[in-house]
């Protein structure tokens, strides 16, 4: 199970989010045929005679697990233009791939040796993870690479070889492809077309083989039936009674095509609105098979088949918004689910089910800030998990899913500020992946877990005020990274070490090594500014960006180097104002960075001797800030409170002691009360104390604090 997402928040020690990958289109392409050149006269047979093919009338609007057959297998996208004059694939390349449902790979030795044809199926591994994609040897030996002294005659792509995760990342071993064999007395140019339909269909090769012959058999008996018309009338019957036997095998077919469909679919492909229409068109369906029976007398794995309709249509919903809709398909999706485990309390794999039902209710709890129903869910989803790994230790999927629960978990008990037990929960994680990962080594997948594991517990600890910890962690957890797109040059892990750096340079701070501080802050801004260019429009690397340049630029600030300070401060606010101008869904947790950009920027006017936009700027943040605290979370009281504080000071400094007091003052009242605190919260409430004359109470933080460790030198303005 997915881990969820971090909390947001803009000040220097909020957590960033989760990685993820944005959705593709949806399919406007039936294939996408990729080639070497070399290979044309066989990419132009394969092309017309794909398009030129028929699909069997009695195919026609089944639904397989690559989606509804249609009456032609129309249209193929085939490139005919060199690339040699590109560095990379150009946007209709990739558009197309994105858009295509299938990908058809003529093999040849040609074709293993071309950078184009590798990038082609490449990027549409990575954009349709579980997509279908077919290999059509048409010269060379398949897997000569690995017969010494016939490495020339290698004819798959290595791309093609290569097995890819869930994300669409290649993991660093390899698949056998889907393949058909076009090649003289290798069976035959016509079977191998068949076998290539077949493979786009997502039927079985026999299914296809066996409509033609019924398609011939039926020209006969056509023929026949005009000159013995009481033969033919027979005929007719019995077709039709065996049309009638078949129909119910098709139904409950139909019903479990379906199913695979929105399994096999959903979590990587769904997401634009079009899709997922069809899918709740497709989970309509399903539910209406089941509906016809006695939900009581369902087999075990209809019962299974319904529950798992019921958890996909609900997780559409919540793609849409409908929260209400989502929990209330995922509750009845769980009772179904319970009942598969009632009934079999040893199999693993039903547990594995009913726990994925556990986890979305949870998670949606957190959408609602139900962080009390969060934590029980998650807790339940752990006790799954650790049942599963006792049924069968040497499972790896089970051991991960003890893995997801324990950092899920941390995840609840971190947004309520129980760092201490959350620490407990992501150290217990990391452990659990560390021995996952003895078993393969190797595996990328498990060391990118482990550094994600170490991020969340350098979190915690950093909000224990357990600094040196937090430091060995994080660092650990950049030297998994930085191995990782050593390897890989992935882009994941270079927007991951924004963060991870960025967050050193923020514990670094707080400790008072502002030196090593503003160093991280410029890798961190180093990385950012390299990344950015590659997809200028990403949301997420936007973000991380903004991040790394405004921590860079109130440091600066802090020691003086203000044209410095001024030019990241500039950078990260421009950042900022596209995310919050062009993103509205997610205008709340930028906003709070507008507010930060409005302070520094008032903080760069006051060090450039301009006093009076100063405090225009302060206000302004103060106004900006009042509109975005529309709940009651602790996160946001608080900064809204740093931004009165900061407010205050910049006024002081302009000389305008009312408007200092009342900001302080405003800044106190709504400081909320009783909430457990980081060091750097508890920092903001010593200063707000401080200026508002309760000096005992910030002494006593400040010693607090001083036992800690804490020495971040905004704190020192105190």
């Amino acid at each position: 199970m997915n881990k969820l997402s971090r909390p947001h928040e803009w000040s220097r020690a909020s957590a960033a989010p989760a990685g993820g990958r944005a959705a593709s289109a949806g399919h406007h392409y039936f294939a996408f045929l990729s080639y070497s050149h070399e290979d044309s006269q066989d990419a132009e047979w394969l092309h017309q005679e794909l398009e030129r093919f028929r699909v069997p009338s009695s195919l026609v609007g089944k639904l397989t697990s690559n989606g509804v057959i249609p009456k032609r297998l129309t249209p193929i996208f085939r490139d005919q233009h060199e690339l040699a004059a590109s560095h990379d694939l150009n946007e209709e390349i990739r558009g197309a791939l994105e858009a295509s449902r299938c990908l058809i790979v003529l093999c040849s030795p040609a074709a293993a040796k071309s950078k184009w044809t590798n990038a082609e199926i490449d990027t549409f591994k990575r954009v349709h993870p579980e997509g279908c994609i077919i290999a059509a040897v048409v010269a060379g030996e398949p897997l000569a690479s690995d017969i010494p002294g016939r490495e020339d005659e290698e004819c798959f792509p290595a791309a093609l070889v290569a097995k890819y995760n869930r994300r669409g990342k290649p993991t660093g071993k390899k698949t056998e492809p889907l393949a058909a064999d076009l090649r003289e007395g290798k069976g035959g140019r016509r079977t191998g077309f068949l076998k290539i339909v077949a493979g786009m269909l997502g039927v079985g090769l026999d299914d296809l083989v066996q409509r033609e012959a019924t398609r011939r058999q039926r020209r006969l008996a056509y023929l026949a039936a005009a000159s013995l018309a009481g033969m033919a009338m027979t005929s007719t019957l019995a077709v039709t009674a065996i049309q009638a036997r078949d129909a119910a095998r098709e139904q409950r077919r139909q019903a479990e095509g379906l199913i695979a469909f929105m399994v096999g679919d959903l979590k990587d492909k769904l997401e634009p609105i079009g899709r997922l229409d069809a899918l709740d068109g497709v989970g309509a369906r399903v539910l209406a098979y089941f509906s016809k029976q006695d939900t009581s007398d369902l087999s075990d794995s209809a019962l299974m088949q319904r529950s798992k309709a019921l958890s996909l249509m609900a997780e559409v919903a919540n793609l849409r918004g409908d929260i209400d809709g989502s929990l209330r398909l995922y509750q009845e999706a769980l009772v179904g689910t319970a009942e598969a485990v009632r009934r079999n309390p040893d199999d693993p794999q039903r547990l594995w089910e009913h726990a994925q039902n556990v986890f979305y209710i949870g998670q949606i709890a957190q959408q609602r800030q139900d962080l009390r129903t969060f934590e029980a869910r998650m807790r339940e989803y752990k006790s799954l998990a650790l049942r599963m790994v006792a049924l069968g230790p040497d499972n790896m999927k089970w051991r991960m899913e003890e893995q997801y629960a324990d950092t899920n978990l941390g995840v609840a008990l971190i947004s309520q500020r129980r760092y201490a037990e959350a620490g407990r929960e992501f150290d217990q994680a990391f452990r659990t992946i560390e021995a996952i990962s003895t078993a393969d080594p190797g595996n990328r997948e498990y060391r990118a877990e482990s550094a994600e594991s170490l991020a969340w517990l350098s979190d915690a600890l950093d909000g224990q005020g357990r600094f040196n910890e937090a430091i060995g962690a994080r660092q650990r957890d950049i030297a998994i990274l930085d191995r990782l797109l050593a390897e890989t040059h992935d882009a994941d892990y270079r927007q991951r070490l924004i963060h991870a750096n960025r967050r050193l340079g923020v514990i670094y701070a707080e400790q008072g090594q502002v030196d090593r501080a503003i160093q991280q802050f410029r890798v961190a801004v180093g990385i950012a500014d390299n990344l950015l260019p590659i997809e200028p429009t990403n949301t997420r690397w936007l973000e991380y960006s903004f991040l790394a340049h405004l921590d860079l630029g109130d440091y600066l600030l802090m020691t003086g180097a203000t044209a410095e300070a001024a030019g990241n401060i500039s950078t990260g606010c421009s950042q900022v104002s596209t995310l919050v101008r062009h993103h509205p869904p997610l205008l709340p947790r930028w906003r709070w960075g507008s507010v930060r950009c409005t302070i520094l920027q008032a903080r760069v006017a006051l060090a450039a001797g301009d006093k009076a936009k100063a405090r225009q700027l302060a206000m302004e943040a103060i106004a900006a800030a009042k509109s975005i605290h529309s709940d009651d979370s602790a996160s946001n009281a608080i900064q809204l409170a740093a931004t009165y504080r900061r407010a205050g000071d910049i006024a002081r400094q302009v000389g305008d002691n009312g408007t200092a007091s009342a900001a302080w003052t405003n800044g106190l009242a709504v400081f909320p009360a009783g909430v457990s605190q980081q060091p750097s919260e508890m920092s903001e409430h010593a200063m707000i104390l401080q200026r508002t004359g309760h000096a005992g109470e910030a002494q006593a933080i400040t010693q607090t604090l001083a036992a800690m460790g804490f020495h971040d030198p905004e704190f020192g303005t105190i």
